[in-house]
C-alpha cells in the first residue's frame, strides 16, 4: 500500500527532525511507497528553514511553504491536493500523535472503509476542553448531519479517490471532516496511544473551537437560516398570546395602563429576535461576498521538493 502522510507545520521547529525520522522508520516496514509532506503554515520562527532542510536530506519528505498564516484545515487541504499515493494520512506535528501508530490507521482501511480516524486511549486535554469539543462535535451532528462528527479528529486516514469532495472547496473558511462527509459514509474509529506535546500548546482554545463550530455551521450548512424561520415563528406566536390575553382583559373589563417595564420587556424581544436574524443573513451576506472577491484558500510561496525537481522512480519501502 502507498502512503502519503500530510503534516500542517506551525511553530515546530524542534519536534521536525524527530517526527521525520520516526515516521521513516515506520514508514519502511509500512508502505510499499510512501511520501511526507510538510506544510508550513506560514509560521514566524524558523519551521520553514527546517522542513527545507529536511526535503533536501530525506528523498520521501517534500515541503510546501504557504504565503500566510491560514490555518490547519487550509494547510491539510494543501497538502491533501499534493499528495500521490493511495492513502492519505494526516497528523499533528507536536509529536502528540505517535508516528508508530500510522500503521493501526492504515490496517483499519479494510474493504469497504473509506476514512479512519484515531482517537486517544485516554483524555488528552482538559476537563473543560474536552466538554467543549464533544460539544462542538455534537451540533456538527445533530444541526448538519455530519455522518461520523463524534470520532473525527486530526489524526486520520482516507484513501484518495475521496478527494473530488475537495475540488470545488473555496475561501478562507473550510473543513476537511465535512468535506469527508459528502464523499463517504464509510467511516470507524481505532483507539491510539497519543503522547504528551513537547512544547507549546494547543491553538484550539475554546474560543477557537466556538469560532471553528460557528464557520462550519454557516459554511457548509443553511440549516441557521432555518433556525432563524423557526424563531421567527416562536416570537410570531408569542406576540399573538399577547394580543389574545389583552382582547380577553378588554373584554372581560379588567384592563389596566401597560406598565414602562412590560412595553420595554416586549421590545427588547421582538429587538433581540430581529437582530439574531440580521446577523445570520449577515453571516451569509458575508461570507457569499468573500467569496466574490475570491479570498483564497491558500497560497503556496515556495516548494522543495525533490520528486518534481529530478523525476524518477517514486520512494519505496518495505512491503506492507
Amino acid at each position: 500500500m502507498s502512503v502519503s502522510v500530510v503534516i500542517p507545520c506551525y511553530r515546530s521547529a524542534g519536534t521536525l527532525p524527530e517526527l521525520v525520522g520516526r515516521l521513516d522508520a515506520v514508514m519502511r516496514a509500512t508502505a510499499t511507497e510512501y511520501e511526507v509532506i510538510l506544510v508550513v503554515d506560514g509560521s514566524p520562527d524558523h519551521t520553514w528553514a527546517v522542513a527545507d532542510s529536511l526535503a533536501r536530506v530525506h528523498e520521501p519528505v517534500r515541503a510546501l511553504l504557504l504565503a500566510r498564516n491560514y490555518g490547519q484545515h487550509n494547510a491539510i487541504l494543501a497538502g491533501v491536493r499534493a499528495a500521490r499515493y493511495d492513502v492519505i494520512v494526516t497528523m499533528d506535528d507536536d509529536l502528540q500523535h505517535p508516528p508508530e501508530e500510522v500503521p493501526v490507521l492504515v490496517d483499519a482501511l479494510r474493504d469497504g472503509v473509506d476514512v479512519v480516524y484515531g482517537n486517544s486511549r485516554q483524555e488528552e486535554h482538559s476537563l473543560f476542553r474536552n466538554l467543549a469539543s464533544r460539544a462542538v462535535k455534537a451540533a456538527m451532528v445533530r444541526q448538519m448531519g455530519v455522518s461520523g462528527a463524534r470520532i473525527i479528529s486530526a489524526f486520520r486516514a482516507f484513501r484518495s479517490y475521496l478527494r473530488p469532495a475537495f475540488d470545488r472547496v473555496e475561501g478562507p473558511d473550510m473543513s476537511i471532516d465535512v468535506c469527508l462527509s459528502w464523499a463517504s459514509t464509510q467511516m470507524v474509529s481505532v483507539k491510539v496511544r497519543m503522547d504528551k506535546r513537547r512544547q507549546g500548546r494547543s491553538g484550539y482554545t475554546f474560543r477557537k473551537l466556538v469560532r471553528h463550530a460557528i464557520n462550519t455551521m454557516f459554511g457548509y450548512s443553511t440549516k441557521p437560516l432555518r433556525l432563524v424561520t423557526y424563531l421567527g415563528l416562536l416570537v410570531g406566536v408569542a406576540g399573538l398570546v399577547l394580543f389574545g390575553r389583552i382582547v380577553w382583559l378588554y373584554y372581560v373589563g379588567d384592563t389596566t395602563v401597560a406598565g414602562f417595564t412590560t412595553i420595554a420587556g416586549l421590545v427588547a424581544i421582538f429587538s433581540s429576535a430581529q437582530m439574531i436574524a440580521i446577523g445570520v443573513l449577515g453571516e451569509y451576506v458575508g461570507r457569499i461576498h468573500l467569496a466574490g472577491i475570491g479570498r483564497p484558500t491558500y497560497v503556496i510561496r515556495s516548494r522543495t521538493d525533490r520528486w518534481q525537481e529530478a523525476p524518477g522512480p517514486a520512494y519505496r519501502g518495505g512491503t506492507s
